[in-house]
């Protein structure tokens, strides 16, 4: 039986698939929404594996034949089902997903949707509260790619162990485009997210790849090593803020409370040249990994990184007329790097 119903699967789909491919817009349409009705059966009886079948392939077929808003509503569709079969992410839903999400033409206004809609299913079905990491981090490289920074850096963040090498990537090629001086805004854009959903080794790593693109990019830029029992710290005297990023990961990884007062008060006339940018960002790393607490808000990490990424009124965006990036609420770190 189950054999039978397979093959008759794979039928209706050829011959989906055969309309789509040989026929005109009115054809591809109606192919979609025979498919729509053919899915809810499937679905009307609880055959998930019947339903999500065709609709992944026949939503990829209307995407590959340009048909954005069909195709796009069947993807759609796709995850409705995944969440109604309470179906968890796992290697054979990423892949279905994320072939449909790299068909999307970049300007089809159903790949917003489709997209948020991914992130909610992982999030209520998955094991992380943030959403599914390798999904963050093919979509998040997907927003680089196409130089939407902001949609990027909220991705990435959530990513995967390979997501800080796109992320840093796409900072410092933002950078470029800016005065030398402004590295250090660029480089906390990525390590000041990092430190606040817990994920040092990705903050750590982003710093280390900023600092050595600036250092292979600028030979004219002066380095100082300095090497202590415990430690080696590179200096740049010219870019005094990316120093105190370099230290303050240093501090955080030695947790020591007095280290990280000192270094507050040594860079202070510095940070209070980015008029409270990184101040509440500071403020809850400070509260996070030295138990220096701070007032209580009604939401501090919705604020933080609104304030971060620009949204805030503090000028949390690097200079010169970038976009500022939409807020966010930060989500907890549980099952991150």
């Amino acid at each position: 039986m189950a054999t039978r119903r397979d093959n008759k699967i794979e039928k209706i789909i050829a011959r989906l698939q055969k309309r789509i491919a040989e026929g005109q817009f009115e054809e591809q349409y109606e192919a979609g929404q025979e498919t729509r009705l053919v899915a809810a059966r499937y679905t009307k009886t609880e055959n998930w594996g019947a339903a999500i079948d065709i609709l992944s392939s026949v939503s990829q077929a209307l995407l590959k034949a340009g048909q954005g808003g069909s195709g796009g509503d069947l993807a759609v569709l796709l995850v409705d089902v995944y969440k109604q079969a309470k179906h968890k992410p796992d290697a054979e839903s990423r892949a279905k997903l994320l072939t449909c999400l790299r068909l999307f033409d970049s300007e089809e206004p159903v790949r917003k949707k489709y997209i948020k809609e991914m992130m909610d299913w992982s999030r209520k079905f998955g094991d992380y509260p943030a959403g599914d990491p390798e999904l963050h981090h093919v979509v998040g490289s997907l927003y680089a790619d196409e130089h939407e920074t902001d949609e990027a850096e909220k991705h990435l963040i959530l990513g995967t162990k390979d997501s800080p090498e796109v992320l840093t990537r796409m900072e410092y090629t933002w950078y470029k485009e800016d005065d030398s001086h402004t590295a250090p805004l660029y480089a906390a854009r990525a390590v000041l997210p990092y430190l606040l959903v817990a994920n040092v080794r990705a903050a750590n790593t982003s710093y280390r790849a900023f600092t050595s693109a600036l250092t292979s990019d600028k030979k004219d830029l002066s380095v100082q090593d300095v090497s202590s029992q415990n430690s080696d710290v590179r200096v740049f005297p010219s870019l005094p803020l990316l120093n105190f990023l370099g230290l303050l990961l240093l501090a955080v990884q030695r947790g020591s409370p007095d280290l990280f007062r000192q270094l507050r008060n040594k860079y202070a006339p510095n940070i209070n040249e980015l008029g409270g940018a990184w101040d509440t960002a500071l403020e809850m790393i400070a509260e996070m990994y030295f138990g220096i607490q701070r007032p209580r808000q009604s939401n501090p990490l919705f604020d933080m990184m609104g304030s971060l990424f620009g949204g805030g009124g503090g000028g949390g965006g690097p200079p010169g007329g970038r976009p500022a990036a939409r807020r966010v609420e930060a989500p907890t770190a549980e099952g991150l790097d």
